[in-house]
């Protein structure tokens, strides 16, 4: 059996192709169908998944505004979905996802210790620009980012608060698991650098693992490193989450102080739903063997959230102020592209707004793995659990640069009010927001799940920028193009 068909797969059609459209469409028809019906079968008759997702994944923010109850049953309809129709494949055959839940582990992961060489940082520090802020710098930066709409005032007010207690840091008692130690937006070197107790999980691949354990050894935490028989440790240490979700699961649920499931994983394609659903498998498997289990999640910002209504004010005011030359072209450009380029972000007085930042590029299978995650952490959040998701910024991972139209339209995001992070200030940042969601239960309970999803945001300005994101995305990658070659 090749790994492409091993562990959490796609079901097989009639045909015996495992289709990612298929699946994706019927996913999201289920979870409109409780509140919305006709967004449900606008879905399923979608002809072009691949072109017109877009609109439908819309759907399932805009359908779930009108009350708690509803946005709760779309994630929850949502989650059953792919559950019950993803499947999972082995040397017996395949067998539905749920069996992940309870299925014995063929073999166990042994445990390496490995603890870092530095003191542990006492003071939160912001790497930006070349230089790290803290104290007043950290202060007056994060007011700067608040007055020019990059971040939500309250992320500001979350990260002040775990300046001012310090003592936060090391995460005392817990330990997260970091699901995706690899990744470039995770927030392994933070933690440990913090001296908190991290258990990284992924692939078993050398290179990336001897990256891992270097940073593990310059750090001041303690890494716990799964293992799968003895030997160099960056040679034998990782784990498949999509093809061992029982034995992870084990492995995690035998370790010390109060677990927290960070889930960063990322991978191209049609692979990120496998891996998402096989750690959202994890979840539940985990989240029955340690019932005080916290999740923690990033939200990518170009996605659809919900936004209060003071963001749709910023943006409102911005678009009114915008420059002469803007105004004089905005009108010829909205008309030559039948009303695509450069229009307004909102309507006035909508509360809440809603941001639509999906990128066509990233595609459908993208778009239903971080929606995955949010259903997660609003079903979770709702049954008590403590839940840690933030929007992160627009950031220049290895993942975008690569994309050229991305990259492009990243390089000219800043003429039209968004900032683009770096990988490093993204990562403290977003590990802060997560130290301070464990140590505050989550953060501010909230009437609804899209509140919950827009505390402490930081959107890099997407949400109050004067123009609908999708809008100016075209003439930002057009711009960032002619400034790379300038």
């Amino acid at each position: 059996m090749s790994e492409e068909q091993r562990g959490v797969v796609f079901p097989a059609g009639p045909d015996g192709r495992r289709s990612t459209a298929t699946l994706g469409r019927a996913v999201i028809a289920d979870a409109l169908r409780p509140v919305d019906p006709t967004g449900a079968r606008a879905a399923e008759q979608e002809t072009n998944w691949r072109a017109g997702y877009l609109a439908h994944v819309r759907r399932t923010v805009e359908a779930g505004l009108s009350s708690r109850e509803a946005a709760l049953s779309i994630a929850g309809a949502g989650l059953d979905s792919l559950h019950d129709r993803m499947r999972v494949a082995g040397p017996d055959g395949e067998q539905e996802l749920a069996t992940l839940r309870t299925a014995p582990a063929a073999h166990r992961l042994g445990t390496v210790e490995l603890r870092g060489e530095a003191e542990p940082e006492r003071e939160l520090s912001l790497p930006y620009r070349g230089g790290r802020l803290r104290g007043d710098d950290l202060h007056r930066r994060l007011a700067a980012w608040v007055a020019a709409g990059v971040i939500e005032p309250s992320c500001a007010e979350a990260v002040y608060t775990v300046a001012e207690h310090p003592q936060w840091l090391a995460l005392p008692d817990h330990t997260v698991a970091v699901l995706g130690a690899g990744a470039e937006m995770g927030p392994l070197t933070a933690l440990l650098r913090w001296g908190a107790r991290v258990a990284a999980v992924d692939l078993p691949r050398p290179a990336l693992w001897q990256r891992v354990l270097d940073t593990a050894r310059r750090g001041a935490g303690t890494l716990l490193v799964p293992t799968s028989a003895d030997g160099d440790l960056a040679s034998t240490a990782g784990a498949d989450l999509i093809a061992g979700v029982p034995e992870v699961g084990d492995w995690l649920t035998d370790l010390p102080g109060v677990p927290v499931l960070g889930n960063y994983v990322y991978a191209d394609g049609a692979t990120n739903v496998r891996v998402s659903t096989a750690v959202d498998a994890l979840t539940l498997r985990l989240a029955a063997a340690r019932p005080d289990l916290a999740l923690g999640f990033l939200a990518t910002p170009t996605d659809v959230f919900a936004v209060p209504a003071e963001a749709v004010e910023f943006s409102v005011a911005a678009y009114a102020r915008r420059p002469r030359t803007a105004k004089l072209l905005g009108r010829p450009l909205r008309t030559l592209s039948a009303g695509r380029l450069l229009t307004r972000g909102y309507l006035p007085g909508a509360d809440p707004g809603v941001n639509d930042s999906l990128v066509p590029q990233q595609g459908p299978n993208y778009a239903l793995a971080k929606r995955l995650q949010r259903w997660r952490a609003q079903v979770a959040r709702a049954a008590g659990s403590t839940v840690s998701m933030n929007v992160a910024p627009p950031t220049r991972t290895r993942s975008v640069v690569k994309n050229r139209a991305l990259a492009a339209a990243y390089a000219g995001a800043h003429r039209f009010g968004v900032e683009v992070f770096e990988p490093a200030t993204s990562n403290v940042l977003m590990a802060a927001l997560l130290v301070h969601d464990l140590h505050t239960g989550g953060g501010p309970a909230h009437a609804h799940p899209w509140q919950d999803e827009a505390y402490a945001a930081a959107h890099g300005g997407l949400w109050r920028s004067p123009y609908a994101p999708r809008s100016a995305l075209g003439l930002a990658a057009v711009l960032g193009v002619a400034g790379a070659r300038g």
